[in-house]
């Protein structure tokens, strides 16, 4: 069956590359391993790891029952206090390798994916400060990083505007950008689930309403994905990774936080984004990476091999058409093949051109982290799908 692959996969190849990354000298995780694994033990340490690290192994331990998960989760919890702005609040983007600041960038994604990591600790533990923590970023978010139209993106270390360098690509510089929206709307249903208070249901519900009325190109079958300050896009382009992510992940946050009367044009939505992804850039060596101008790029990327997944899972529960079934077995056998390092001590690529061969990217940096593949596991053990 799928789901005990997935619970092999994770706990005898994910886990144990991740465990094997704590630093015992100054604490957290290492922050870069190269692409033959050396470890790079002075690496600066991203915040957005610490806290998908800390979400996976949170989660985990909470899922599984396993006691010597909590470990790691705690290990992650204690150094992410060193992201901590104690003048200006919020999390820096980074800190040296034994817990200075670095980059003090302050990016709504980056206080985003804390709330994530924070919330799924406090669900494991019952910590209450790091219910707080994550409800006071919530609250920084809604103050600082927030303005009339919606989220801004990126700050210096006093919250005034910085360019948003970080999230932009492709020749824009976005004001506004889709993937911070999603994250942001990620984490605040992970802290819901821990915390159901009404104020951050509203602005969950808000964060939906955006999407279904402004981010998602109904007549394109995609969401957009950079924009300026009024919302206009700026690129014609489908990242094929984020549509078929956010088919699973705005459903999930739609299941949490409205009632079920105005769930239709959200699962209409999301099955859309999922049939769209799969007519357009599925085959049998996994998903392509996105299309810009008309111009597909063929990589395959680690993390949108494991979001095709969950949104071909989320597709199947919502129609009960098996012909998901066979794509989510394509799929499987394509990362298996070609994402999944066979190497003693590996985990997954970073990213491998359609033919297979490997590109230079890293194995471990700031981005690349046990979370998107950590959570297919977790989540399609927990779906227990007929396959």
């Amino acid at each position: 069956m799928l789901s005990d692959e997935m619970k092999a996969h994770l706990a005898g190849t994910i886990l144990p590359f991740w465990e094997k990354l704590a630093d015992e000298a100054c604490g957290g995780f290492y922050g870069y391993v190269d692409k033959n694994l050396r470890v790079k033990r002075d690496a600066d340490k991203g915040c957005i790891l610490h806290s998908r690290i800390l979400w996976t192994f949170s989660t985990a331990a909470r899922i599984l029952g396993d006691g010597a998960l909590k470990a790691y989760a705690d290990r992650a919890y204690d150094f992410l206090r060193r992201f901590e702005d104690r003048e200006h609040g919020g999390v820096y983007w980074s800190v040296t390798h034994d817990g200075r600041p670095a980059d003090t960038t302050k990016h709504t994604y980056c206080q985003a994916f804390a709330i994530y990591g924070l919330a799924a600790y406090y669900r494991l533990t019952g910590n209450r400060e790091a219910l707080d923590k994550a409800a006071g970023l919530y609250r920084l978010i809604e103050e600082k990083c927030r303005d009339a139209e919606g989220y801004g993106e990126a700050y210096r270390a006093d919250f005034s505007p910085e360019s948003n360098e970080k999230l932009s690509e492709n020749g824009v510089m976005a004001s506004r950008t889709m993937n911070t929206l999603l994250h942001v709307l990620e984490g605040y249903t992970e802290l819901y689930r821990a915390w159901p208070d009404e104020g951050l249901r509203e602005k969950g519900k808000q964060a939906l309403a955006r999407f279904l009325h402004t981010i998602y190109n109904r007549p394109a079958h995609r969401l957009d994905v950079f924009f300026d300050a009024d919302f206009h896009p700026l690129l014609d382009m489908q990242s094929y990774g984020h549509d078929i992510e956010a088919s699973w992940l705005l459903w999930d946050s739609v299941t949490a936080l409205l009632p079920e009367a105005e769930w239709p044009p959200y699962r209409d939505m999301c099955l859309d984004l999922a049939q769209s992804v799969r007519q357009r850039a599925f085959t049998d060596h996994g998903l392509r990476n996105e299309c810009v101008d008309g111009e597909v790029n063929e990589l395959r990327v680690w993390w949108v091999q494991a979001e095709t997944m969950l949104g071909f899972a989320n597709a199947y529960s919502l129609t009960q058409d098996e012909a998901w079934l066979e794509c989510l077995r394509l799929q499987w056998a394509a990362i298996l093949r070609m994402i999944v390092d066979k190497r003693p001590g590996g985990e997954w690529y970073w990213s491998v051109y359609e033919n297979g061969e490997l590109t230079e990217r890293p194995m471990v940096e700031e981005w690349k982290c046990p979370y998107h593949n950590g959570r297919m596991c977790l989540r399609l053990m927990e779906a227990n799908l007929p396959i």
